[in-house]
């Protein structure tokens, strides 16, 4: 039976984290981006679909290339990081499971159900990342406010990868931080019956 992790560990994972928008100009080295994605693609998927796709944007080259396809608000933000993250879905990952899992049966027959599992999953993939990322002593800034069709054209042309959402990474700057917003009471987003 698993333990319950310490009160460090919860405040790292989510009671102190923050979305950041600010960072600190410290880069992140590659080995550290394998080893999120290491540890993140051991979360829970339906029928271990594993359907994200990620590219981790770096180089002042690649960042021009995104640049286009940001909203205003996180043009800058996006640059300053060390990092940002593609977290994309593959539309036909039932085709293209690990090696040594046979291929998933019945969505190539259901396309817009392919879509819808590829869609939902590889947001509970992105959502993994975020807590990898955290685990692992980096902030993480996910957002939206984006053109994916422009970002799938740029950076997933040619393939059957779509964009879900981005993800800055790095060192946030916490003088930086906005208050943290509210958050609902378990009586008005939970019930137990």
């Amino acid at each position: 039976m698993a333990e319950r992790l310490d009160d460090s560990a919860l405040r790292q994972l989510f009671l102190e984290a923050r979305t950041h928008r600010a960072w600190l100009p410290i880069e992140v080295p590659d080995s550290l981006l394998m080893e999120l994605v290491d540890l993140m693609k051991w979360g829970p998927t339906a029928s271990n679909s594993l359907p994200a796709r990620i590219i981790f944007v770096r180089s002042k080259q690649a960042k021009e290339r995104l640049r286009p396809h940001l909203s205003e608000g996180n043009r800058e933000r996006t640059m300053l990081a060390p990092a940002c993250a593609i977290i994309g879905y593959h539309a036909k990952f039932y085709d293209h499971p690990p090696k040594g899992q046979d291929p998933l049966k019945g969505f190539a027959q259901d396309p817009a159900g392919a879509v819808t599992a590829a869609m939902r999953n590889s947001s509970l993939q992105g959502g993994y990342f975020v807590l990898a990322a955290r685990a692992l002593g980096l902030d993480a800034g996910p957002m939206s406010g984006f053109d994916p069709p422009g970002v799938d054209q740029e950076f997933f042309a040619g393939t059957e990868v779509k964009s879900n959402f981005l993800c800055n990474l790095g060192y946030g700057d916490p003088p930086k931080l906005r208050p943290r917003g509210p958050r609902f009471p378990f009586a008005e987003m939970a019930s137990i019956i």
